[in-house]
């Protein structure tokens, strides 16, 4: 049975997704569909059909999807770039027969992508470790954060609350070797004087000011019902591009916790980062992870699975196998000319 899938613009990583659901050797039988705006994205070339997508304000842009997917017949939306908008339209779809891998809850979304409110929602969930924070919008709050972080005896760092992955990201210091910064030794860095001088008299975003982390860091993948958790890898990040599959009891009862509480469905990813032993939450990714992939290396299919799920209901999902170490290299891709 031969079904239509659409990713729509995404990480580079998600190629092996392509291709992991094109390997498996099931009642399903995958054309694969993919839009990105950047004309090379090497996504565009792993797909049955590629398409240059639009940079469109969001009403327009959902109004794009929907006509994408009436247009080409898509039976699978396998989305990555406007999760909340998308989440929020999820009938308009049903109308054109189009499934959408997404959560349901727009207002959980929301939620989960504003790592303030995130972390007010899980703060007292047990088995889940919030690190000490502030939610900042100018210098005087900034200033009152770090004197308070820093008199608990952490080092600070900041990032936009709504910020995803490592976009934003700083650590204070009090003082940076001139020299460091020149030679880009201290590029995550920044001095509280220019932090505050930067922000003068205005009024910004909301700014996550929190302890820093400087432990082990953990991407942990997960595949569910909205009712039931049906695999946990948690992948360390040994150092450099090295990661680890590790059988990690504690965060795999970390991730039940989560699961319990907010009940995502099909595929999401918790980030934490160790201090003093104890795993502390960064964020959660209520989509695929751009290490997925390397996850997969366990034995499970998450992205084949993900999709089986949102098809017939269920899955059978193997046990994962563990202690697998893996790296990367780079593998040059001759790329064809697109329309």
């Amino acid at each position: 049975m031969k079904k239509r899938i659409w990713f729509n613009r995404t990480f580079s990583t998600a190629y092996h997704f392509i291709d992991m659901i094109r390997s498996q050797s099931d009642e399903f039988e995958f054309e694969c569909y993919v839009t990105h705006p950047k004309r090379y994205s090497v996504m565009l070339q792993n797909a049955d059909f590629a398409e240059i997508e639009p940079s469109l304000p969001v009403s327009e842009y959902i109004e794009y999807c929907v006509q994408f997917c009436q247009k080409h017949q898509i039976d699978i939306f396998f989305p990555n770039y406007r999760l909340v908008e998308i989440a929020k339209h999820l009938e308009r779809f049903e109308q054109v027969g189009t499934s959408v891998l997404v959560c349901k809850d727009a207002a959980l979304l929301e939620t989960i992508s504003d790592k303030g409110k995130l972390f007010h929602a899980l703060q007292d969930t047990s088995g889940v470790h919030i690190p000490d924070y502030y939610i900042v919008n100018t210098r005087e709050q900034f200033k009152s954060a770090y004197d308070k972080l820093r008199e608990k005896g952490h080092r600070v760092c900041f990032k936009p609350a709504r910020g995803e992955g490592g976009a934003g990201f700083h650590i204070v210091e009090e003082a940076i070797d001139p020299l460091d910064k020149l030679m880009g030794l201290s590029n995550q860095m920044i001095t509280i004087n220019e932090v505050l001088n930067i922000l003068a008299d205005q009024t910004v975003d909301d700014i996550m000011v929190m302890e820093y982390l400087d432990e082990w860091e953990y991407s942990i993948d997960c595949l569910a019902t909205k009712e039931k958790l049906l695999a946990i890898v948690p992948r360390k990040k040994v150092e450099g591009r090295i990661r680890l599959l590790e059988e990690n009891q504690t965060l795999i009862d970390l991730a039940k916790a989560v699961h319990e509480k907010l009940q995502l469905p099909y595929l999401f990813n918790i980030q934490v980062k160790y201090k003093n032993g104890v795993p502390k939450l960064l964020e959660i990714n209520p989509r695929a992870s751009g290490g997925l992939h390397v996850s997969c290396l366990s034995g499970v299919n998450f992205p084949y699975l993900a999709m089986k799920l949102l098809l017939v209901g269920k899955v059978d999902v193997v046990a994962p196998k563990f202690g697998v170490y893996a790296t990367h290299i780079e593998k040059e891709i001759v790329l064809r000319q697109l329309l």
